[in-house]
């Protein structure tokens, strides 16, 4: 190649290299890349605690159960003093306990509102002014087969069977109605009112039934469990006071039961003794 032909070739690779270069000048720079940025992330939910209501009006005296209770949050700040918190270890041991004073719907339930059934002096609270406890031995006939809880309103019936041998077999077996509408406020060891506690044994029948009776009423049970068999009777929830009181004034012999007992009075063997004066004779009936 003539050194003429190798100049004109440097200057064109010259220029291209200049023109190229005076274009990248006058091109205008691209945007630059703006990256996008993230959400903020949401504010965390306000702290709150859940605390134990009264799920309805409950009068002083009332033997607390599950349902009684419902839960409210509220803000740590708005917290009474002494407010109890939900939580399945504070519901046990309201279970059973005894309201000392009333509760309106919604108010915050306190320690200091209720007497746990091992406190001291818990009994004597359950108690009604001027009224008495005294428990009866059941087994699973007397007691209902174990459907009387506390809470139930019932009677108590006495059977027993007359030790005078004189007496005629129709008229030796009677029953009577000793005590009317009266109150359970235990059974065992148990006071929480109403089926279903925890600490009721499954399947385990009630050996004794505590009853709120008067003065008057503890002193006919005494009587009662030494002369026959005492049973329990569970009352409807709507029965008249004065029906079961009209029905406690009368007595059931075994003639009022058994029709066979009821001709056997007219039966041969019947006596009665005639007195006339200073003397006195049986006469036999044949």
């Amino acid at each position: 190649m003539s050194l003429r032909a190798l100049a004109i070739a440097c200057l064109l690779i010259a220029a291209t290299a200049l023109g190229y270069v005076a274009l990248q000048m006058v091109r205008p720079p691209p945007p630059p890349v703006v990256a996008e940025a993230a959400p903020p992330p949401p504010p965390p939910p306000p702290v709150r605690t859940r605390l134990l209501v009264a799920s309805r009006a409950l009068p002083a005296g009332t033997l607390l159960k599950d349902e009684d209770f419902t839960v409210r949050e509220v803000p740590p700040e708005d917290v009474p003093e002494g407010a109890l918190a939900s939580s399945d270890e504070t519901r046990a041991e309201m279970r059973g306990a005894l309201l000392r004073r009333y509760l309106d719907p919604g108010a915050t339930v306190t320690r200091a509102d209720f007497l746990r059934p091992r406190d001291r002096g818990f009994l004597a609270a359950v108690l009604r002014p001027g009224m008495r406890a005294i428990s009866i031995g059941v087994d699973a006939t007397t007691g209902a087969a174990g459907l009387i809880w506390p809470g139930d309103q019932v009677d108590v019936i006495l059977t027993q069977e007359l030790g005078n041998s004189d007496a005629p077999l129709a008229r030796r077996v009677v029953s009577e109605t000793i005590l009317t509408d009266v109150r359970v406020i235990a059974v065992d060891q148990q006071i929480t009112q109403g089926p279903g506690s925890s600490e009721a044994p499954a399947g385990r029948l009630a050996r004794t039934v505590s009853l709120e009776v008067t003065p008057e009423q503890a002193e006919k049970v005494a009587v009662a469990r030494t002369l026959g068999r005492v049973d329990i009777t569970v009352r409807a929830m709507d029965q008249a006071p004065e029906d079961a009181l009209a029905r406690a004034t009368t007595s059931v012999f075994s003639s009022d039961v058994s029709p066979a007992l009821a001709r056997s009075g007219t039966s041969p063997g019947s006596r009665v003794r005639v007195i006339q004066g200073n003397d006195s004779q049986e006469v036999n009936f044949r």
